[in-house]
């Protein structure tokens, strides 16, 4: 292999594909060589950049989690005067806000938040996030009802039409 294939392997691997795969595919794109002695030199080549690559890779999960373990994100979430969530808190808005915190090193790719359920109740949830086979991040989300504020406050402010002198209309009737 010369670059990485999800689901087949990366870069420097010796894998075993059908023929046709490999004739059709692999190296007519260059993502594979057939195994010769003069490949093997390039395949040892392309391990020691493949080792390089992945502990950079790992470095840079490596402090990006230490910078998600730290976060704390406060999210509103709608609700009614009986407490229950209009909508829910996805990984995918989690992975927006997250971004908007941490700037570019933060896109983070919203399948690797591990949410089992959307967030739908309000109160502190850790969430799992996945930035390495061997680096997982805790981010504490805390929860809060958006809507339980401002009820109380819509109600105060505004005044019923019968209170302003305002009378309703009658309904109108259709003739034939």
């Amino acid at each position: 292999m010369t670059e990485k294939i999800e689901h087949l392997g990366a870069e420097a691997d010796v894998v075993k594909v059908k023929r046709g795969y490999a004739r059709n595919f692999l190296v007519p794109r260059g993502k594979a060589l057939e195994v010769t002695p003069a490949t093997m030199k390039r395949i040892n080549l392309l391990k020691t950049k493949r080792a390089e690559r992945e502990a950079t890779e790992l470095n840079e999960a490596d402090e990006l989690a230490r910078r998600i373990n730290k976060l704390k994100l406060h999210m509103e979430l709608e609700t009614g005067e009986t407490g229950k969530a209009f909508g829910s808190i996805t990984s995918a808005d989690i992975a927006e806000r997250l971004k908007k915190e941490l700037g570019a090193k933060g896109d983070i790719d919203r399948h690797k938040i591990h949410l089992e359920k959307p967030i739908k109740e309000t109160g502190e949830h850790e969430v799992p996030i996945r930035l390495h086979s061997d680096v997982t991040a805790k981010l504490t989300i805390q929860v809060k009802a958006k809507g339980a504020e401002s009820a109380g406050r819509a109600e105060t402010v505004e005044a019923k039409p019968e209170e302003k002198g305002f009378k309703a209309r009658p309904k109108a009737r259709h003739v034939k």
